[in-house]
C-alpha cells in the first residue's frame, strides 16, 4: 500500500472502508511536504487519454496513408494555446493546470502510424466537481475521443472549521493553497477536516534534488508539539 498508485491500493482508502472508527476525528494532518507550512485543501486530478486517428501505411509510400502522430499536432496545439484558471477559493489562490503527460504512437520505424494517444492530465481547483472536471476537459478537446482514465475529487481549504483554525492560531503562519492532489481530498470526503503541513520542498518533488532539510523536520515537530500540548 501506498500513495500514488490506484485507488483501491492506498492504505487510507482500506482502513476507511474495514476500520472507519479508526479514521474518526476532529482535525487530520498530512505531513505532506509544504515547507514547513499549512498548505488547505488540494487540487483534483484528472487524467484523459486523447485518441487522434490515421491510415496505416508503408514509410516508403507514406502518400497512402494518413499520419496519426502529424495530425496529433493539432491537439497539442490547443494544450499551448490553454489558458488555466486561477480561481480564488475560500480566500486562496489555485492554479489549475492542463498539460500532456505522454504520448504513446507507432509499431515500428517503417510504419506510419495510424493511431497517436495523447495522455494529459487536468490539476483543477477544488471548486470543481469531478462531473465537472470531465465535462470541461471534454469541452476542451471536442471533437477527438477522449477516454477519462482517472479522476479524483480534490478538497476545499477548509479553513473555517473549528479545529483547523486553532491548529493555524498555533503554528502562526498564513496558510497557503496546496497544489498537487493528497489524501486532504479523502479526509474531506469522509467529513473531517484536514490540513497539510510536513517538511520539504514540494516544488522539488519528482526531482533529481528531492530532499527534507532537517531544520525544517525539527521546525514541523516542535509545532505539532506544541499544538498537541
Amino acid at each position: 500500500e501506498c500513495e500514488e498508485v490506484a485507488g483501491e491500493f492506498n492504505g487510507l482508502q482500506k482502513l476507511a472502508d474495514q476500520q472507519p472508527h479508526l479514521l474518526a476525528a476532529d482535525l487530520a494532518i498530512l505531513l505532506e511536504p509544504s515547507n514547513a507550512a499549512i498548505e488547505a485543501g488540494c487540487q483534483g486530478t484528472l487524467r484523459a487519454e486523447i485518441s487522434v486517428n490515421g491510415v496505416r501505411a508503408h514509410s516508403a509510400r507514406s502518400w497512402l496513408g494518413e499520419n496519426a502522430v502529424h495530425s496529433a499536432v493539432d491537439v497539442l496545439q490547443i494544450l499551448v494555446s490553454y489558458v488555466p484558471r486561477r480561481p480564488i477559493v475560500d480566500g486562496l489562490e489555485y492554479r489549475e493546470g492542463l498539460n500532456a503527460v505522454a504520448i504513446n504512437a507507432g509499431i515500428a520505424g517503417n510504419v506510419i502510424p495510424d493511431s497517436c494517444v495523447v495522455t494529459v492530465n487536468y490539476r483543477f481547483a477544488p471548486d470543481r466537481s469531478t462531473a465537472e472536471a470531465k465535462a470541461h476537459v471534454e469541452e476542451v478537446f471536442a471533437g477527438y475521443d477522449v477516454a477519462v482514465v482517472d479522476l479524483a475529487a480534490g478538497a476545499r481549504p477548509g479553513l473555517d472549521r473549528p479545529a483547523a483554525a486553532e491548529f493555524v492560531a498555533a503554528v502562526g503562519q498564513a496558510p497557503a493553497p496546496k497544489f498537487g492532489w493528497t489524501d486532504v481530498a479523502r479526509f474531506s470526503a469522509m467529513g473531517t477536516p484536514a490540513l497539510n503541513f510536513g517538511p520539504g520542498d514540494p516544488s522539488l518533488a519528482h526531482s533529481a534534488d528531492e530532499h527534507v532539510p532537517l531544520e525544517q523536520l525539527r521546525a514541523c515537530e516542535l509545532q505539532l508539539r506544541t499544538w498537541l500540548a
